[in-house]
């Protein structure tokens, strides 16, 4: 059985929701965060400009006379409408030592906390992500949805390593950071991850890492597979058409981050995973194909789509970044963290590690 530190960490979860579609996954998510084995110092609803979800909420889990759980708060986004400002109100309001991000719409395996407190007994562990698994609404995978592009879908996809790896960055619906990373780096950039039902943008996650590795060149950041979370995966997004858009959504991000940080370090990770593990879907996928299995066809066909579509995004990006003059996003400051600022052009820097995209 795992051991955690003798000094366990105190871990602030917070939850970022936006809307009242999700009010049993929300009310899943929290008790999957109150039923961990290492118990949460404290969890954090921020709610993203909903005044009505913000009271239900606020009612559900009043302190005296409602029904909610201990040591639950209610918080109101209090940046522009957005993931990442929702993100950057948890951290803000957060007590603990460290921060784990959950999705809304995703449960926490029981472990979850405890396989993140693990790794922070190195002082140099900066963030800890952990794999995310889809779970279906149709009650199984596609069978044209290749594995290697399940980070659509927000889960963690084929060709990432097993085990407790460094990588360049982790995936912030299961993540977790050190205080000392926001207060380094600074938080989340605004206007590059998602924002409701808008075109779904993301790799805020990613600059944010890159920008804390820049930052604490000795930092280390790790995923353990052993931190587990189920993410809810709704029938829309199982179509074909939102994976070529999101992918092309994808290649819009990257550009932006690229833009920001040089190509060197915005794009390590995805060479190896445009060159290696996608050629090796698409083999998998003809292979299957020609001896008769379901989808293998399809699935080579995906992949081969998804890097077109986020090709596509990509140069898209890359021209209206170079005409815009700057990576158009906003680096957003933490209490006693690193000062706001705007992004805009690509810094010297340490050499990203490969592992996650």
């Amino acid at each position: 059985m795992s051991t955690v530190p003798e000094r366990t960490p105190r871990i602030s979860v917070v939850i970022c929701v936006y809307t009242e579609d999700r009010w049993e996954d929300i009310l899943a998510a929290v008790a999957s965060v109150g039923d961990q084995s290492l118990t949460a110092h404290e969890t954090l609803l921020v709610v993203d400009h909903n005044p009505a979800l913000l009271r239900r909420l606020a009612t559900r889990f009043a302190p005296e006379g409602g029904s909610g759980a201990a040591g639950v708060r209610v918080l109101e986004n209090a940046g522009p409408r957005g993931l990442s400002a929702g993100r950057n109100t948890g951290i803000a309001a957060a007590t603990g030592e460290v921060i784990a991000f959950l999705d809304d719409d995703a449960v926490a395996e029981r472990d979850w906390l405890r396989h993140f407190a693990e790794a922070y007994a190195d002082p140099r562990v900066m963030a800890v992500g952990g794999r995310t698994l889809p779970v279906w609404a149709s009650g199984r995978r596609p069978a044209w949805f290749p594995e290697e592009f399940d980070w659509v879908v927000g889960c963690t996809y084929r060709g990432l390593p097993p085990g407790r790896v460094r990588v360049r960055n982790v995936f912030g619906g299961n993540a977790s950071f050190r205080r000392e990373a926001f207060e380094a780096a600074g938080g989340f950039a605004t206007g590059i991850g998602r924002d409701g039902d808008k075109r779904p943008l993301g790799c805020e996650e990613t600059e944010l890492c890159i920008r804390l590795s820049r930052a604490r060149p000795e930092a280390v950041l790790l995923i353990d597979d052993r931190a587990v979370i189920h993410h809810k995966v709704p029938s829309a997004r199982e179509r074909f058409g939102y994976l070529r858009s999101r992918s092309y959504a994808e290649g819009l991000s990257k550009a932006l981050v690229a833009h920001s940080v040089g190509a060197r370090q915005g794009l390590a990770s995805e060479r190896r995973y445009t060159t290696r593990v996608l050629p090796a879907g698409v083999v998998r996928g003809l292979r299957d194909a020609l001896l008769g299995r379901p989808g293998g066809a399809g699935r080579a066909g995906a992949i081969v789509t998804g890097i077109a579509a986020a090709t596509g995004g990509y140069v898209v990006g890359s021209v209206r970044a170079r005409r815009g003059g700057g990576a158009r996003f906003t680096i957003a400051a933490v209490p006693g963290g690193a000062p706001a600022g705007i992004t805009t052009g690509p810094p010297a820097g340490t050499a990203a590690r490969e592992g996650a995209a």
